[in-house]
């Protein structure tokens, strides 16, 4: 599509935007955002330069522009009116802060800007006759959008006392944390290399860009497509870009804009630059970087969240092999063999497919569970079902049922000898159904190891987004059984029917009392002791409830099914704690040094010290795995013991909302997540989901 058809796509789509807000606007007051000017002094004097600052605030899901507003849209300004008591060019230009991406039409039109809260900083130079007071009466003007757009303008005004300078403390941090926000000069050097389609964009900097950074390029004009993606190539000696150009686009001398640099659990920071007409730097544009689009915080083209979805999909293949998972899937294996080696191979199709649907069912529960929870609380972790005392309660004993089906204490409803022919009955497809929806249920909280970041990366997308990611996740868990199930001719490779069937069936169970024994654990962190008792005593009120079925007759089984009611209900009810229970402080590992908060980060780092920090959870079968093989290991403790490192616990068991925002703030969907703070550096590095020892003394000797 040429710029012509684009613009005019733009001017449509603004246009159809604004008018309606605006016939709104005249029925009704109010604003959309709210503008204020600040200073950082209370009190000026004559001839001095200070900063003053236009602050927008905008309403949940409405924007603003920045100084290129791309595809569509106008930058804020303000204007000067004639109460003003200061002379021409007293108030310097206004500072840009980094901006985001703000997608219109997906692949066709994307602006930049803000959202939530801006401030533009200005400097303000004081006349050396000031005297009295300084008076600044001025008009923000500003296009404000959600999915309408909304034109609106405020006055605003700012007095000044004009005698002994006085600072506005409040008003200084705010504009000087802005201010940090504002591109600096690239510490490198750029070109770009418009002799072919797609442009590259070269940026040479010595000893390169930090590992994962992404890279955006945002133009002061119009010369390059803005919605198109910039496949990201890395180097020794920098990276490169590869840009679309605007078919009536064209460089003269420079391309002007800025980059925004996007680290792992790090703040983004961005850089002007004005890239020459030339060759590509040597060492800039070795090696393509996955998921290379857009950065800025913005929702995902189709590109990217193929990618994740792809990157889902892997994991919930993978996550088949994970032992948290691994005690249900025996269920499903018995399942398998008893049918196919007892001729009942043709029902196997029927097995496979509702254990998908139990799976896919699951997977996209837990998706809308999360988003529920995010539209309540703002944010939302995987394994948050494993904070809920009661949930986990009612998984344990499960667990402990199924462990006892497997030992033969009952049967669902047939004999092993004839689970096969069971499987075209409905209580065949209900079991193959449930047998999905648990795999899943104690399977989430395990993909941490493989889907972190990208799952991190997808929480703050749209429901659908989100939702798409969670399904391609569940495809891959359920897809070998799914594979196996339409495979022709597998009941001939597998044994023939025996007494090994039993003993094999049996031996499943063992898994499944460890599992409910690890949850019970779980519990005793959640709900305390009394939960766990309680659990337990559900357990056997279970047994009592099968013993008694057994024996026979209307009134006993009558009696035995409000046991099993009772068994699981009682248990639940009572280890569900009131909002305001606090519990316990987390015990520690004797390798820690104490708990994690911001403040103690800070005074420890203070005092010159490296940091590691171990977000963790009970829940979480990966932290244990990485605690017992890494963090644990005597070769580890030894090399933080020499570098003095100070080793801090940030237990995630139960629901904490300090924790939660820091996985957010660095990207995490969930636990584990590993920080490590070299000496008087206030930005950590993010260590992968899965540890090893020369991983973590590397870091530490690397400090």
């Amino acid at each position: 599509m040429t710029r012509f058809y684009r613009a005019a796509l733009a001017a449509l789509v603004g246009l159809m935007l604004i008018v309606p807000a605006a016939s709104a606007q005249w029925s009704a007051s109010g604003k959309r955002a709210t503008a204020e000017l600040v200073s950082d002094r209370s009190s000026v004097a004559p001839g001095e330069t200070v900063y003053i600052a236009l602050k927008m605030t905008m309403e949940p899901g409405w924007h603003i522009y920045w100084r290129n507003a791309g595809d569509a849209g106008l930058p804020p300004q303000l204007i000067l009116k004639e109460e003003t008591n200061l002379p021409e060019g007293a108030v310097g230009e206004m500072l840009w802060p980094l901006p985001k991406l703000l997608p219109v039409v997906d692949g066709e039109i994307m602006d930049y800007g803000y959202d939530e809260e801006a401030v533009f900083a200005m400097p303000l130079t004081i006349p050396e006759t000031a005297s009295g007071e300084v008076r600044i009466e001025a008009v923000a003007d500003y296009l404000i959008c959600e999915s309408v757009c909304v034109p609106e303008a405020q006055d605003v005004s700012l007095v000044l006392r004009v005698g002994a300078p006085e600072e506005n403390v409040a008003g200084g941090d705010l504009i000087g944390a802005w201010i940090a926000k504002v591109p600096g000069p690239f510490p490198g050097e750029a070109r770009i290399d418009d002799a072919a389609s797609p442009w590259t964009l070269s940026l040479s900097l010595e000893g390169g860009f930090p590992k994962g950074a992404r890279i955006r390029f945002f133009p002061s004009g119009h010369e390059i497509r803005h919605p198109a993606d910039q496949p990201q190539r890395e180097g020794p000696n920098g990276a490169s870009l590869s840009l679309t150009p605007d078919p009536s686009g064209a460089v003269d001398e420079t391309l002007e804009g800025i980059i925004r640099v996007d680290m792992p659990g790090a703040q983004p920071v961005g850089y002007e630059i004005s890239a020459a007409r030339g060759g590509v730097f040597p060492g800039t544009a070795d090696t393509a970087v996955v998921l290379a689009g857009p950065a800025g915080d913005a929702v995902l083209g189709f590109g990217g969240l193929l990618a994740l979805a792809g990157l889902a999909f892997v994991g919930g293949l993978i996550l088949n092999l994970m032992p948290c998972v691994l005690p249900v899937l025996s269920m499903k294996a018995v399942g398998m063999v008893s049918a196919a080696s007892s001729g009942h191979a043709g029902e196997l199709k029927s097995h496979g497919l509702w254990y998908t649907g139990g799976v896919l069912v699951s997977f996209a529960a837990l998706a809308l569970a999360i988003l529920a929870v995010r539209q309540a609380t703002g944010f939302a972790t995987l394994g948050f079902q494993l904070q809920h005392a009661p949930t986990v309660v009612v998984l344990a004993l499960i667990m402990f049922a199924v462990g006892l089906w497997l030992m033969g204490m009952f049967e669902l409803g047939s004999s092993i000898q004839n689970t096969g022919s069971g499987l075209a009955s409905r209580s065949g497809a209900a079991g193959a159904f449930f047998t999905g929806v648990l795999a899943a249920v104690v399977g989430a909280p395990c993909v941490g190891p493989f889907l972190g970041v990208a799952l991190g990366a997808v929480m703050g997308q749209p429901a659908p987004a989100v939702i798409a990611v969670f399904l391609a996740m569940g495809f891959g868990m359920a897809l070998p059984f799914l594979v196996l199930s339409f495979m022709p001719g597998l009941h001939r490779i597998l044994p023939k029917p025996g007494k090994w069937m039993e003993t094999l069936k049996q031996a499943f169970a063992f898994p499944m009392f460890l599992t409910a024994a690890w949850l019970l654990s779980v519990v005793a962190g959640l709900a305390g002791a009394g939960a766990v008792g309680w659990t337990l005593a559900g357990a056997t009120t279970l047994v009592f409830a099968i013993w008694l079925a057994k024996s026979g007759g209307m009134v006993r089984r009558a009696i035995a099914l409000a046991a099993l009611g009772a068994g699981f209900v009682v248990p639940a009810v009572l280890a569900n704690v009131p909002d305001d229970f606090v519990a316990g402080a987390p015990e520690l590992p004797s390798y820690a040094e104490g708990v994690w908060s911001p403040e103690e980060v800070d005074n420890l780092l203070a005092e010159g010290r490296p940091v590691f920090v171990d977000f963790t959870a009970s829940w979480c079968a990966s932290c244990q795995v990485n605690k017992l093989t890494t963090l644990s290991s005597k070769r580890v403790r030894t090399a933080f013991e020499a570098a003095n490192v100070a080793f801090l616990v940030a237990d995630f068991t139960q629901k904490d909302p300090v924790i939660a925002e820091e996985l957010r703030r660095r990207g995490r969907a969930g636990v584990p997540m590993y920080l490590w703070y070299p000496a008087a550096s206030r930005e950590p590095v993010v260590l992968p989901e899965l540890l090893s020892q020369d991983l973590v003394i590397g870091y530490v000797e690397d400090r």
